[in-house]
């Protein structure tokens, strides 16, 4: 089978794609056939070398996708012959709080990734996909929507009339724009783009801020919630982000932790806006196979679609990951096989 690999060192340079073996599943496990696979920043991490080291090469990239069930291992219960299902990021999350060993277990590094025409998988770790949504849309759902339902719905609890705050026009952002309209919230997206705010605004957003031409979207935040603050913000741009974050939720509110855009490392963070408000700052890590099915079935009956920015062909996967690096795209970036 053909698969992408990183190879002897780390960088896009380093990405080759090459010939493997088609693999066989064991016992227990699930042989799929990739139809389409969906980019995340992670990704463009783990070609990096932020997220592995060299011993996990050569590793097959790209950590979500979806497939066909091709072939079933021995004993094997909860898929059949032509099922389409994504594996889910952490493949030993399945319920409950995850342990330190559940969280070493996600894919596209250290385990292989989907960037290939085959791969095999435990069968607990897949999950059946909406019917409504093309491959591209579903390869879209591991990462980037469990990510959004988790902040949104499972840990932020988003109510009717609530104020959200979304960072960016990505495809956890746009996701989370979708899950916190589905429940009735009012949604203020933040861009440096007013192209990508009118976007938003189509998708459902009530209010937009340019944090280009209002640096201080903060201030921008308490203007238009009246001095309260927003109920809940999810924030994505990380160390450049947080203070401000901390700065425009309410008391009582909660700050959602999803990404680091702009770095892992805060100087000058200033933890006593979230002392003085009672803030909850709570760390999202994707989600587990549990919260992957209560997303589907929320999908499923809204006929909600996460958002596609461009499709590249599979042969493409290199300038996919460019393209992903140049940070020009609204919603999703995806590869079809």
């Amino acid at each position: 089978m053909r698969a992408f690999e990183i190879q002897g060192g780390f960088g896009l340079e380093r990405i080759t794609l090459a010939e493997r073996p088609k693999p066989a599943p064991g016992p227990g496990e699930v042989l799929l056939r990739i139809r389409a696979a969906s980019l995340n920043a992670r990704d463009l991490g783990v070609v990096g070398g932020f997220y592995v080291g060299a011993e996990t090469l050569p590793l097959i990239p790209v950590s979500d996708g979806v497939g066909i069930v091709e072939e079933l291992g021995e004993g094997v219960t909860r898929v059949k012959p032509g099922d389409r299902v994504c594996p889910i990021f952490v493949q030993d999350w399945l319920a409950g709080t995850p342990t330190e060993a559940m969280l070493g277990s996600t894919l596209g590094g250290p385990r292989d990734g989907v960037l290939a025409e085959y791969g095999v998988f435990p069968q607990g770790s897949l999950v059946h996909v909406p019917e409504h949504l093309t491959d591209e849309e579903a390869a879209s759902l591991p990462i980037a929507a469990l990510t959004a339902w988790q902040a949104v719905v499972t840990e932020g609890r988003v109510r009717a009339g609530d104020t959200v705050v979304v960072q960016g026009t990505g495809g956890v952002a746009l996701s989370a724009l979708q899950f916190a309209k589905l429940h009735g919230a009012r949604v203020i997206v933040t861009s440096s783009s007013d192209v990508k705010l009118e976007r938003a605004a189509a998708l459902g957003a009530d209010l937009g801020i340019n944090y280009v031409k209002s640096p201080q979207w903060d201030q921008e935040v308490l203007r238009l919630t009246d001095g309260r603050g927003a109920d809940h913000i999810v924030d994505l741009g990380g160390a450049a982000t947080l203070n401000a974050s901390l700065a425009a939720v309410r008391p009582g509110g909660r700050v959602s932790i999803v990404g680091v855009l702009s770095g892992v490392t805060a100087a000058g963070l200033d933890l006593i806006p979230a002392i003085r408000k009672k803030v909850t700052l709570q760390g999202i890590n994707v989600g587990s196979h549990g919260m992957f099915e209560d997303m589907n079935r929320a999908l499923a009956l809204s006929g909600v679609r996460p958002v596609i920015d461009r499709v590249f062909p599979f042969t493409e996967a290199v300038q996919a990951l460019r393209y992903m690096q140049e940070g020009v795209h609204f919603g999703k970036i995806c590869i079809r096989l």
